[in-house]
């Protein structure tokens, strides 16, 4: 009679994760930042289908590197939870904290399973407070890890290096079209240091605007208003704007009204 092959939990658990970071890593980097309005989202995305940042309710926003479909289910699960919790207790009691959690323990218990191989996805959730001070932003890992992050985030592809280069020029006070195009300068740098030009058309960007009337804060920015703001900022340069984040959102809002997320 043979003896089964015996790997330790820990090498186990090395293997799972390396296979996760692996997978992770061929996917598209994105970004989510902070600026003085709100919180943007930037990503390279040259579907105009599949979408790697969605609305989870009126605040929430959520973004994903990795396989589409495993975290496109995730990203139903999270609008769910959303809407039943605030249906049946109130809308303020839906949080990206809670939300986090959820996920966390989902993509934990998924990880530790030896019967399902583990999800191939990095999560962002974050949430948009009235002021800076309340904005928060969550970055879950695919061993469902949380990581509470300030400022800039990066998932997905060379995010490390991206992470690195956002910290140095990153401020909380910047416009939109200032943080827009930092996005952009960090996700155009390769591996080894040169840069690439990534044209509008093939950039998907969102955000959590807290200066909009309604609930929801959510929104794409897309067409003639990206590339308005891809030119401004291009001509703000580095130091401050001239004007505020709000006036770049003049466009009519197309998904007023509802409290449903837009997917």
């Amino acid at each position: 009679m043979s003896t089964p092959f015996y790997v330790s939990p820990q090498q186990a658990m090395a293997d799972r994760a390396e296979y996760a970071r692996k997978g992770i890593a061929r996917g598209r980097s994105l970004v989510v930042l902070q600026y003085a309005d709100g919180i943007v989202f930037v990503g390279e995305n040259p579907s105009r289908a599949l979408h790697k940042f969605s609305e989870i309710y009126d605040r929430i926003g959520f973004a994903a590197a990795g396989k589409y479909n495993e975290y496109e289910n995730l990203r139903i699960g999270g609008v769910r939870y959303a809407d039943l919790r605030g249906y049946t207790y109130d809308r303020d009691d839906v949080t990206a904290r809670g939300l986090a959690n959820v996920y966390a323990q989902t993509l934990g218990t998924i990880f530790s399973s030896q019967a399902e191989k583990p999800y191939e996805v990095e999560l962002v959730v974050a949430e948009v407070g009235d002021t800076a001070d309340g904005d928060q932003i969550y970055r879950l890992p695919h061993d469902g890890s949380i990581v509470d992050e300030h400022g800039s985030v990066a998932v997905g592809g060379n995010a490390e290096q991206i992470s690195g280069y956002l910290d140095q020029r990153h401020r909380d006070d910047m416009t939109l079209a200032e943080a827009l195009k930092l996005a952009v300068q960090a996700l155009s740098r390769d591996t080894n240091g040169s840069e690439r030009e990534i044209p509008a058309e093939r950039l998907e960007v969102a955000v959590l605007d807290r200066t909009r009337p309604q609930k929801r804060k959510f929104k794409r920015i897309v067409g003639a208003q990206l590339s308005r703001l891809l030119d401004s900022g291009a001509g703000a340069g580095a130091g401050a704007g001239a004007g505020t984040g709000t006036e770049d959102l003049s466009l009519p809002d197309e998904d007023e009204g509802g409290g449903k997320a837009e997917e």
